[in-house]
């Protein structure tokens, strides 16, 4: 393409007609009370999270989310303070400073020495630096390098550069040029035009060019002849396309002008009279949001609001501030300034409204107007003001015909009505008016019913209705008719109550709450109430004796309720002290959808005062706020809120952020990240940036497949101890329209510690396993030889055992043979035929006894027998005759019963031999077998002379007690120490009836 450098110009003058609505304040200043570090912001852009980056002359760089500023300077690693221009690439941050460039790099700084940089720009994925000494390319690596343009121009200043249709225009200080690309190799490059250009923009085939000093350029692509110049405005900083096809231009002498680029026509300026503080403007950005955003050297960052709101403060024409009243009549709206009068606005502007003296400084609480257009305020401690219009009379007079004409004439007339001249009080809360009368509630008296004859200057108090009247609680906060023709009031301590044919009913707390009622609105038949912290309430009773409280699946931003109304679509909004909300209702007045309008969205005003709120003609709402009038003007489309996006800002492990990994390249992907053992605590930091309504984004998070945790505005969520193995961190957010962001998802896996990994505990269990086998092999040897040596001790044992109880039996068996025999022989000689018995008896007596020696038990019914042939050869061989009775008490029989042998016979030997043949009396021997549970207990008793006069009389030589001997060792063998108990029988008397001996024994059985 050749251009020539001769043209036809068309210059294009136009002016701005000065409205109202281009007297709305509808900016939001950021200065440095905000936390912003420097008032000159020079540079702006926006990164892929949504953060504003601003760069500042001497403040360095700042992060950007809506609410909070985050500073970085030189201490932080930044080249310079002083910063030109910015840029954002995916996650990385180019900064254009006055010494040269700065790189972001996540949580450092790169820095690059350059000329001083003017503007960063990209073309075609590849990043060009304009300095005040040419042009230079970013490579791959960080480093630069210098772009060879044309000698006369590549060591000059750069101000801008843009590619359209493969062919590159310059923006430098000594005028525009141009070229076909690429850069690395420029053809045809030529001077289009002589000036100092400031920007570049393209849009829709067109080419903008914009000088400092002599206007804009505006041309074809393709064909730079046919151009046309924008005179105004002049002195040019940039300019940049908002809105679709909006051009804005900031300049540092006037502000912003904003062009419509199809008409070329400026359709406003934002300047002093909209709020910024100073005119010198840098640079104009659109955010993601719709959001635009104006960077000031001076005045600091402002947000421009494309809303429905208007606002109006002190710089816009207003008196003061504080708006504490709010009342439409006659196509108007009154309000009253702080403690500055009234001020009627309406289409032909600003009015400030003459009142008397005495009714000046003093805060104008309500405003009102009767059925004649008259206006009624009610002030603090000052009565009332009436402002109207009269009729009076004048007369004409005709000298001709000597007679007089009367001619109407309109007068206004302003009186005020306090104490001084007849009105019960001079504390007015709110003011109401009906065909009949007018009414005032005041602050602590009751209610006023007067009217006021403007005309005759009379006032008529009707009545004074207060607490005889039945009016329970006087501090008074509103003042409401409905359609019944009830007028209804409400108070401090919450009760309500209404006066209807002179006649007040009082309803009382119809809340059970001790809380303010601020506000009342009648809305088809339903009452509403605003309360101080409690919310709304609402009942639609007919006598409006139950309420229930306004809630739903969304609420509203606070519960301290000032202002209440409803708009022409229905919706109703509240003022709060944080704002305003628009409550879409559904027709059971549950709340469907809930819009917070605040500061960061136009509500300038914030906190709203009480009942200082209308409905003009039109339909637009107005609100009184302690910093200013809000106007809103309502649209049936709302436009629909993008869905949020979330980002994860920081990873920490064991305390330790992750400067190794790009976070994004980590989420919602297959990469996992791989941990050790020993770190196991783990913190997440996620951000979604809305820097429309920063305050309004909530979070929940979940690990693995646990439940989603509550929403909360918590940016951070820390794990320490977590288990072994694979883990998903996911976290999503929600907007302040409760749109939910996608979720977004981290991995990462604890590896498990050596002991813990399967291979190793399969290892060692073998280990273990061949060491337990190793280990019982060795114990099994031990305890076969140790048994092996057991066994025969125990066998050797066993058998000196089992000899010595044979031994112990061949101790006793003797004994008893020798006594027997000397027996026989003394029979022999007087005694031949007993001496037989005897000797049969006894060799009977003899077979059993060796038969039985040589088992080691025997059953207890052959036990027996042998005893009672014992017993009948000493029947035999002694004089005295004595009885014997053998028992059994057994669940088994005898013959199952096994018994040592011969364990008994001592012991009736020695009942008989030193129990009973010893005794005076004739004898009684007693042997009781019992069977009790596992023991074998054996009783033998006798009425002899007694154990222990037996043993005195015993030689110590006796054979007897030799044998009790040995059977008490062969007792305590069998049934360890203690074995044997013998005790002596006493009678009543205290003599000695005989002895008795007790042993238990193991019960062994051959079953």
């Amino acid at each position: 393409m050749k251009l020539k450098t001769t043209y036809n110009l068309f210059v294009v003058f136009f002016g701005i007609t000065l409205t109202l609505n281009a007297q709305n304040k509808q900016l939001r200043a950021f200065t440095l009370e905000d936390g912003l570090p420097q008032s000159q912001v020079y540079a702006m852009t926006q990164d892929e999270k949504g953060y504003l980056w601003l760069g500042t002359q001497g403040g360095g760089l700042a992060q950007f989310d809506g609410n909070t500023f985050k500073v970085f300077n030189v201490s932080h690693g930044l080249a310079s303070n002083y910063i030109n221009a910015l840029k954002t690439v995916g996650n990385t941050l180019y900064l254009g400073t006055k010494r040269g460039l700065s790189i972001k790099l996540k949580n450092k700084f790169l820095n690059v020495e350059t000329p001083e940089i003017n503007k960063i720009c990209q073309i075609d994925s590849q990043i060009f630096l304009l300095t005040k000494a040419g042009v230079f390319k970013v490579q791959d690596d960080f480093s630069v390098e210098k772009v060879v343009l044309h000698p006369e121009i590549d060591d000059l200043q750069i101000n801008d550069l843009i590619a359209y249709n493969d062919y590159y225009w310059l923006a430098m200080q000594d005028g525009l040029w141009g070229f076909k690309g690429p850069l690395s190799n420029p053809e045809d490059i030529q001077k289009l035009e002589r000036g100092n250009f400031k920007a570049l923009v393209a849009h829709n085939n067109k080419i903008i060019a914009s000088t400092f000093n002599d206007g804009t350029l505006v041309f074809e692509s393709d064909d730079f002849d046919n151009r046309i110049l924008i005179r105004e405005p002049l002195r040019i900083n940039s300019a940049s396309i908002l809105n679709t096809n909006q051009l804005w231009i900031a300049t540092d002498n006037s502000g912003v002008s904003v062009i419509d680029t199809e008409t070329n026509n400026e359709l406003f300026t934002l300047d002093g009279s909209n709020g910024l503080s100073v005119p010198n403007v840098k640079q104009v950005l659109q955010d993601r949001q719709s959001n635009i955003w104006i960077a000031t050297s001076g005045g600091g960052l402002y947000k421009y609001f494309q809303n429905n709101f208007k606002h109006f403060n002190t710089e816009t024409g207003l008196n003061g501030n504080r708006i504490y009243a709010v009342h439409h009549a006659d196509n108007a709206i009154w309000i009253s300034n702080s403690e500055k009068g009234l001020m009627r606005i309406d289409n032909y502007g600003i009015h400030d409204i003459e009142i008397p003296e005495a009714f000046s400084e003093v805060k104008i609480k309500t405003i009102t107007s009767d059925q004649n257009g008259n206006i009624w305020a009610g002030s603090d401690g000052r009565g009332l003001l009436f402002r109207g219009k009269v009729s009076i009379d004048s007369f004409a007079v005709d000298i001709l015909k000597r007679s007089k004409k009367a001619i109407p004439k309109i007068v206004e007339v302003t009186k005020i009505l306090n104490t001084d001249n007849g009105f019960p009080d001079d504390w007015i809360r709110k003011i109401y008016s009906d065909k009949k009368a007018i009414y005032a509630a005041t602050y602590s008296s009751g209610i006023v019913k007067f009217n006021y004859n403007a005309k005759t200057d009379s006032l008529t108090v009707y009545k004074m209705y207060g607490t005889d009247d039945g009016i329970q609680d006087l501090y008074l906060k509103d003042l409401v008719k409905d359609s019944g023709n009830r007028l209804w009031y409400a108070t401090q301590n919450g009760h309500l109550g209404y006066l209807q044919n002179d006649k007040i009913t009082h309803l009382g707390v119809v809340l059970d709450l001790n809380v303010p009622i601020n506000t009342i609105l009648f809305h088809q038949n339903t009452m509403f109430l605003g309360t101080a912290g409690k919310g709304i309430w609402w009942s639609n009773d007919e006598d409006f004796s139950t309420f229930k409280k306004l809630k739903g699946l969304k609420t509203g931003s606070s519960e301290n309720i000032y202002q209440l109304i409803f708009d022409n679509q229905g919706y109703l909004w509240a003022g709060t002290e944080r704002g305003v909300d628009k409550l879409e209702l559904d027709k059971d007045n549950e709340i469907k959808d809930a819009f917070f309008f605040g500061r960061n969205d136009g509500f300038l005003g914030i906190e709203t005062c009480l009942n200082a709120v209308d409905k003009d003609e039109k339909g637009h709402l107005w609100f009184g706020a302690l910093y200013g009038l809000t106007e809103y003007q309502p649209t049936n489309t709302n436009k629909e809120t993008e869905k949020p996006t979330i980002y994860l800002e920081d990873v920490k492990v064991a305390y330790e952020s992750l400067d190794s990994i790009h976070l994004s390249a980590w989420t919602n992907t297959d990469k996992v990240l791989q941990l050790t053992p020993d770190q196991k605590q783990v913190s997440f930091s996620f951000k979604t940036v809305d820097i429309g309504h920063p305050n309004g984004v909530e979070y929940r998070y979940r690990l693995n497949d646990n439940d989603w945790s509550p929403w909360s505005t918590s940016e951070t969520q820390d794990f320490s101890e977590l288990n072994f193995g694979a883990h998903d961190f996911m976290v999503k957010s929600r907007n302040h329209r409760w749109k939910e962001s996608e979720p977004l998802r981290f991995s990462f896996y604890i590896d498990s510690p050596l002991y813990k990994k399967g291979w190793f505990q399969w290892t060692i269990i073998g280990l273990g396993v061949l060491v337990l086998v190793a280990i019982a092999f060795q114990y099994i040897k031990r305890i076969k030889l140790k048994n092996a040596q057991d066994k025969e001790r125990l066998e050797l044992e066993n058998h000196l055992l089992t000899l010595e109880q044979k031994a112990l039996r061949l101790q006793m068996n003797p004994h008893f043979i020798f006594n027997v025999l000397n027996g026989i022989k003394a029979m022999a000689p007087t005694k031949p035929e007993k001496m037989n018995e005897t000797v049969n008896s006894f060799a009977t007596l003899l077979r059993e006894t060796l038969v039985n020696s040589r088992k080691n038990t025997i059953g207890l019914d052959q036990e027996i027998k042998t005893l009672k042939h014992y017993i009948e050869v000493e029947r035999l061989m002694t004089e005295k005759v004595f009885n014997y009775n053998i028992k059994l008490n057994a669940d088994v029989d005898a013959e199952e019963i096994l018994i040592p042998p011969m364990l008994i016979q001592p012991f009736v030997e020695n009942a008989i031999r030193h129990g009973i043949l010893k005794g005076p009396r004739e004898g009684e021997l007693k042997i009781q077998f019992d069977t009790i549970e596992d023991v074998l207990k054996v009783t033998i008793s006798d009425n002899g002379i007694g154990i222990y006069s037996s043993q005195q009389q015993k030689p110590k030589t006796d054979h007897q007690s030799m044998a009790l001997k040995v059977t008490r060792e062969r007792l305590e063998s069998i049934s360890g120490k203690d074995a044997l108990e013998i005790k002596e029988i006493k009678n009543n008397d205290g003599t000695i009836g005989g002895t008795t001996i007790v042993f238990k024994i193991p019960l062994e059985t051959d079953y």
